[in-house]
């Protein structure tokens, strides 16, 4: 039966497959659809306003984040803070927030994970060169990561043994990243994992299957997803990871090593594709009803 009475917006790009997939969900749940795009989003703190067009979000029943800019950056916390402001307004943001905040720098999420005890790959974060050039050494085979960035964008890999110049390596990389998050490569079997969890509670596990002549498993590097059964050491541990950020819907990356899984982030908004490729699910349709749901109780 259709929930006409819910007017729930979702924060995306439009064109984008995931947030179109995800507002026709919503729309045939309460015959309301409405993608924001928060480039237009106007905050007028004076009057309490936040407005999309003629809508006033700090009207609506709810707003679902699926993206917040095209890719990670220090925007992407300011139109957060807008979000923030409606939040406070009284209406309920799927994931909150500020809990989405803790996972757009790379390196908050980071320290939160290794405080909670996850297991990561060995990581130096540091401005210093001399440091990280013997981080380098001693890692032998290093990936530099921008603290803003997804699907490995701004990634450089860097082998030691091979390496000429560690040295100018680094200084190009810091043209564009003041600090240098570095970790230690992990040997891939071939493919990572995505564990997704909705209100905390697991979905399903798919894989990225590793590309040719790729050293990273993301789509864009021409990796492919693919189902995959993942132990249940693996399910507990990503579980563990994805609990202290509060979010109703998350990806975490995790490979399966010799010596147990290892966690290399959890994901701010969560991927669909992953999901409906490699594990047959709807994930649009079931976080259209997860939200629902929660607004309907």
């Amino acid at each position: 039966m259709t929930e006409r009475k819910l007017r729930i917006g979702v924060v995306g790009l439009s064109g984008s497959w995931s947030t179109e997939a995800l507002a026709d969900a919503i729309a045939e749940r309460t015959g309301y659809r409405l993608i924001v795009d928060m480039a237009r989003v106007v905050l007028d703190l004076e009057t309490g306003q936040a407005h999309y067009g003629d809508v006033d979000l700090c009207d609506l029943s709810g707003l679902i984040v699926k993206k917040v800019t095209k890719t990670y950056s220090a925007d992407t916390l300011d139109r957060l803070e807008l979000l923030r402001f409606v939040e406070n307004r009284g209406v309920r943001v799927f994931s909150p927030p500020a809990n989405i905040a803790r996972l757009i720098d790379r390196l908050s999420c980071t320290v939160m994970l290794r405080q909670c005890g996850i297991p990561m790959p060995r990581t130096v974060v540091t401005e210093d060169l001399d440091h990280a050039v013997e981080s380098i050494r001693a890692f032998g085979t290093a990936v530099l990561k921008p603290l803003y960035s997804t699907k490995a964008r701004g990634m450089v890999l860097i082998d030691a043994a091979k390496s000429a110049d560690i040295r100018d390596a680094l200084l190009s990389f810091k043209k564009e990243n003041k600090v240098l998050y570095i970790q230690q490569k992990v040997d891939i079997p071939g493919r990572d994992l995505g564990v997704a969890f909705l209100g905390g509670e697991f979905l399903g596990t798919y894989a990225r299957v590793i590309g040719d002549k790729a050293w990273n498993t993301t789509i864009k590097s021409g990796g492919q997803y693919a189902p995959h059964t993942a132990t249940q050491e693996t399910i507990d541990l990503a579980q563990r990871a994805q609990a202290p950020f509060g979010l109703d819907f998350t990806t975490v990356d995790v490979v399966e090593t010799n010596d147990g899984p290892v966690v290399f982030e959890v994901s701010a908004f969560g991927g669909f594709s992953g999901l409906r490729v490699g594990v047959g699910l709807d994930a649009a349709s079931l976080y259209s009803d997860y939200v629902a749901k929660e607004l309907r109780t």
